[in-house]
């Protein structure tokens, strides 16, 4: 290149050139993010890296129509402890409409508007989730905007993984299902998290039931209907049932099937099996013991192992019941010389006294029997002449 050629090229001839090349750079990304923004594919999207860039800045909110804060940040560190940025999920998967800054306008004028805009985004990877049927989902396709959507139980950006490798959930997240519940069932989590149940599960203990426990993690039943009630027992039974559960708090596992073999049980039993769709006013479970407000059995307020608190249950459905009404009850115990020895002992004299006269009954019959027909083989088969009256 000749003296006079590298004068040419001056620095305000460079930046006009390079103007011009950007301008032309851009124009090209411009009709390569119109093809992407229609169908786009993870290996051509923007790393998240580039996402982050702007949005890792703490405290960046947008002001919507109605006067609240969108907040648009998200945390490195969080989100990379994130299930999806361990799948490798990048930011556009999701954020399919935005490819470029300034970023489209947004129409949604509050905070819910602004979540149901990625009602659907889900559904990409999770189709099948979309398919259950679900409380929250009956009520969201009659019209309720308040219904939850994934994003209201499942932060994308900090959900942590629920299931270890064998599909089982992992203690801790089962652990932390009651906070996302109270989101929208505040009141009956605050109920919940003085019980039994919600007390030991605040500590850490994995064996007490938590809300997915009853009602499932996507699949939520109805528990308003006749179905729910009569199947409730069976509920209660595969945790109170499970020896290995119940024997480190001294628990009886005989729970459902005493409660199956009494006139309360026998009659829901049927009614499963025969009506599921009716109502029967039979107790169930929460009929004695409560459904969010359970309380141990030796509590002095609402603990059953106290008479007082048991007449009160028996009375919702007896209200005649007087003092001694709850003593004919005998718990979820089979007798044993230890628990209601009366009562043990008295089965157990009726054990060998029933087949006792029966079998003596038998023999008795059996021997009239016998008699008879060795009378008649000896008088050669022929029956004994009616006696003549006098007259």
């Amino acid at each position: 290149m000749t003296h006079s050629q590298r004068r040419f090229l001056t620095p305000p001839a460079l930046l006009v050139g390079l103007a011009v090349a950007l301008a032309l750079i851009g124009l090209a990304a411009t009709r390569l993010t119109g093809a992407q923004a229609a169908a786009p594919a993870q290996d051509t999207q923007p790393g998240n890296e580039v996402c982050l860039g702007c949005h890792q800045q703490p405290g960046m909110t947008m002001e919507l129509e109605s006067g609240e804060q969108l907040y648009v940040s998200v945390d490195p560190a969080q989100f990379g402890k994130s299930v999806h940025s361990k799948a490798g999920v990048a930011c556009a998967v999701c954020h399919t409409d935005i490819f470029g800054y300034p970023h489209p306008e947004r129409t949604a004028k509050n905070l819910r508007e602004y979540s149901l805009l990625y009602q659907n985004t889900c559904k990409i990877c999770h189709e099948a989730k979309y398919q259950v049927d679900s409380v929250h989902r009956q009520a969201f396709e009659n019209g309720d905007p308040n219904a939850p959507i994934c994003t209201d139980c499942h932060n994308p950006h900090t959900q942590a993984q629920v299931k270890d490798e064998q599909g089982n959930l992992i203690p801790e997240e089962l652990g932390k299902s009651p906070e996302i519940c109270a989101k929208c069932h505040n009141g009956i989590y605050e109920e919940y998290a003085n019980t039994v149940h919600g007390v030991a599960a605040a500590k850490g203990n994995t064996d007490v039931p938590v809300c997915i426990t009853c009602h499932g993690l996507h699949q939520i039943e109805d528990p308003t209907t006749a179905q729910f009630r009569l199947n409730s027992p069976k509920l209660c039974g595969e945790c109170h049932s499970n020896k290995t559960i119940m024997d480190k708090y001294g628990l009886s596992t005989d729970v459902y099937n005493t409660y199956v073999a009494d006139f309360h049980g026998t009659t829901v039993t049927l009614f499963q099996k025969l009506s599921p769709d009716q109502e029967t006013n039979k107790a169930v479970c929460y009929d004695c013991h409560g459904v969010h407000n359970i309380r141990a059995v030796d509590d002095p307020q609402a603990g059953l192992e106290i008479k007082q608190n048991m007449l009160l249950a028996c009375q919702k459905c007896h209200p005649d019941a007087n003092i001694n009404f709850p003593d004919s009850w005998l718990s979820h115990y089979t007798p044993s010389p230890t628990r209601y020895p009366l009562v043990y002992y008295v089965n157990l004299f009726y054990k060998f006294f029933i087949p006792l006269v029966l079998g003596v009954m038998g023999i008795f019959v059996l021997s009239d029997i016998y008699k008879k027909v060795t009378t008649r083989v000896k008088r050669g088969g022929k029956s004994p002449a009616p006696e003549q009256k006098e007259s």
